[in-house]
């Protein structure tokens, strides 16, 4: 696999450069916007293309280095897509609530998943013997109310690499623990967002469902292509690993004759 490529083209028949009314402008989005129709901006493709580009590749480099990326959408238009994304190359999501904390107190976050995964093994095995028809609802409604909150991170294991986030304004506390934890941060930023706020900003529209679907195809892409060059080189060292302790392993000689061995083998012929 490589790097999924894209072209001005597709962004257009996706909408990406449509941003907000003009009203609700962001002064420190300026240099990305290209002018005005209809009292709505107009994201300038020229300067988003290659900020895409530099996402992605950031994207996959952490992909390749197996590290774990986290999406990060709540708005109700992009909850599915980012949820098929993240299952598609095998990555996290907060599509539904993002928790205070989250990442800042996982200790307590993880307590919470430990008693999801409590909870999912109680259903799945139906163990619920010695509770009341009443308790047996409160645990059931307690699962559902938890797996909708933290279902996309329950296997993460812990913080992760990277956050990919749409309508960064929107997901503005997971954004801000991220940085404070040093975790680095792609956003989609419209032209209400400050994209200074991001360690990957890329200019485009945070709405158009067509828009989303296409940021979250090429991001996908970008962590299965990470994740094919990691497997690649574990299988490269493996092999390297193999040949240096065949290198390295003495080699057997042949015993020694003495002159015991020498006559008998000469009587023996």
């Amino acid at each position: 696999m490589t790097i999924p490529t894209f072209t001005l083209r597709q962004m257009v028949e996706a909408g990406v450069h449509f941003g907000h009314h003009a009203r609700r402008w962001n002064p420190q989005m300026a240099p990305y916007i290209y002018g005005k129709k209809d009292n709505v901006h107009i994201i300038d493709l020229q300067k988003t293309y290659p900020m895409l580009y530099n996402a992605l590749n950031a994207t996959r480099d952490v992909a390749a280095q197996g590290g774990k990326v986290l999406f990060v959408a709540t708005k109700r238009q992009a909850q599915e897509i980012v949820k098929e994304s993240a299952e598609r190359c095998g990555q996290y999501y907060v599509n539904y609530r993002w928790l205070g904390g989250m990442l800042t107190n996982w200790k307590t976050v993880y307590k919470s998943i430990t008693r999801l995964n409590k909870l999912n093994e109680m259903e799945e095995k139906n163990a619920y013997e010695g509770y009341t028809k009443k308790e047996i609802l409160n645990l059931k409604k307690e699962r559902e109310k938890l797996a909708v909150v933290l279902n996309g991170i329950k296997d993460m294991g812990g913080q992760p690499d990277l956050l990919f986030v749409i309508d960064t304004p929107k997901e503005a506390l997971a954004v801000k623990e991220a940085k404070k934890l040093g975790i680095p941060v792609v956003g989609i930023v419209d032209t209400n967002a400050n994209p200074n706020e991001v360690d990957y900003p890329v200019p485009g529209n945070d709405d158009a469902l067509r828009a989303i679907q296409f940021y979250c195809d090429l991001i996908s892409g970008a962590i299965l292509d990470g994740v094919s060059a990691e497997i690649a080189a574990k299988g490269l060292d493996v092999e390297n690993a193999e040949a240096a302790e065949e290198k390295a392993a003495p080699k057997k000689r042949a015993p020694r004759k003495t002159k015991a061995t020498a006559s008998a083998e000469a009587s023996a012929e």
